[in-house]
Order: C-alpha cells, then structure tokens, then sequence
C-alpha cells in the first residue's frame, strides 16, 4: 500500500490522529541524494542500525539499490502496524526520491489481493521497524514471511531496519519483548552470530550483552549504539556506517573465557 491509499484506508477510523505531510504518494518535494558504492544485482544485503532508521538511513539505503526512484516497502509487524509508525515512514521518505510502499500483516483475505510474494518481490528494499521482535517473528513465520524474506534477500533485494528490525537478521540477540528484563531471541539467520541494538541508547543493553555472551547464552556478535549502522554484502560486513558524530559499531567476542568488546570507526553517511 502507498501513502495515498493509506491516508484514505485510515481517515475515517482515525479522526483524532494528526497526520504530518498530508500529501499524496506523487507529492513534488526537493529531493535529497545520498552517496553509495551499489553492489552488483544479485548480491544479498542488509542494511542495519542500532536505532534511528530515519531519513539518512532510507537514503542511503536507496543508494545502495542502484535504482533511480526505488521501490521501497516498510514492514511494521514489530509494530504491530501502529498507525502512526507507518505515517512516520512516509514523513521519513519525503524528502527522497523513492516509490514508497508499506505493508501490513494484521489484513483480511477480502481486502489484500496480492501474496507475500508478489508484494515483496516487487520492491528494490525493504525496511522493518522496530517494535516487539519476539512477536514479529512469530507472525512472521506463521505467515510464512519468512521465507519470503529469504528469498528476497537472495535476489539481491536490499533489506534493512533498526531495532527489531535491525535484530530479526540474525541468529540470536538481546530482545526486550518478554517481561521484567532482557533476554535472548532466536531469529531469521540471515547473518551469522547475535546482535544487540540500542548499545548507547539503553542502560541494560550492553551489560546484559556482555553477560548473556559470557555465559556461553549468546554467540558472539555485533552491536550498534544508535545512529550507527553496519552495510553487510552476504554475510560479512562491508561497511560502517553513522548519522552523528561518536555513533559507534562493536564487535562482542568470548576470548579465553573473557568478553573482549572491539569498536569498529563509523563513516558518516553522506549527502551528495
């Protein structure tokens, strides 16, 4: 669904709500490029932050696909598709030059009339919010998503996201979706080892990382304070990447029974 159907899907249930940027999908806006080095077509990618997926992030993400004007879909699940998350999206992607999309999972069979399939597969990127992880996953597997997911990351369809949506691409991470404290989620796999976002923007988060990797709980893996990021092609990481300044991107390890944490320097995401 685009902005203009949404709008209109939405304005008789959500009177109370005020919406920022009211105009539709074909909306003229001053454009704001990015800087990227695309991979070539084929090549699987993720684009991931610790938090802050917002206008830098998308992009540089639309950069990176090599499109003109990509078609790029945001996947709310985590947020259990709040009204006002997607509406942030479209805020979000106003200033780009991009077909912006998004797509729902709580649907009704009599309102939705293309598959997982036809919807994902159509679009340059994909972009997944942040929200509860561990019910994200479990409705996407029950949805059969998932495996969408994986064959669109297979074909060289960018994915990416912060938060829940930077978590879901990995093994395993640090997950606040149960009660009273962190704990581990297991996730799609797409990445190898675990994740931990919001390194800076959470007390607990680094702490319990630490801990949980310690124990032999969760593998080893990357962390992302917010506003940082990391570009992987495949599997392995091609880029650090940041929106403000002392962002940064960690590797947690277990060495000889010991955490060993190793920060990675960022490079600033660039306006072109």
């Amino acid at each position: 669904m685009d902005r203009k159907h949404f709008l209109t899907a939405t304005a008789g249930a959500m009177g109370a709500l005020t919406l920022a940027g009211c105009g539709g999908s074909d909306q003229e806006t001053d454009s704001v490029p990015f800087a990227a080095d695309p991979a070539p077509d084929g090549t699987p990618r993720i684009l991931i932050a610790g938090g802050g997926f917002r206008t830098e992030f998308i992009g540089y993400m639309a950069a990176l696909t090599g499109r003109p004007r990509p078609r790029l879909c945001y996947l709310p699940t985590a947020a259990a598709d709040r009204p006002s998350a997607i509406e942030n999206w479209y805020t979000y992607c106003e200033p780009l030059e991009v077909d912006a999309h998004h797509q729902e999972v709580f649907i009704s069979s009599y309102r939705m009339e293309q598959s997982w399939e036809e919807v994902f597969l159509s679009m340059d990127g994909i972009v997944v919010s942040g929200g509860n992880t561990l019910n994200q996953q479990a409705i996407w597997r029950a949805q059969g998503i998932d495996e969408v997911l994986r064959e669109a990351w297979n074909r060289g369809i960018i994915l990416g996201g912060a938060s829940a949506g930077s978590l879901c691409w990995f093994e395993e991470g640090t997950t606040d979706s149960r009660p009273q404290r962190l704990t581990k989620v297991e996730c799609l796999g797409f990445l190898p080892g675990s994740h931990s976002p919001h390194y800076d923007g959470e007390e607990e988060r680094r702490p319990a990382y630490h801990r949980l990797i310690g124990s032999g709980e969760l593998k080893p893996g990357w962390a992302c304070d917010n506003d940082a990021g990391i570009y992987f092609e495949g599997t392995e990481p091609a880029r650090f990447v940041s929106t403000r300044e002392g962002a940064g991107v960690y590797y947690v390890d277990l060495v000889d029974g010991e955490v060993v944490e190793t920060a990675y320097p960022t490079e600033a995401i660039e306006r072109t």
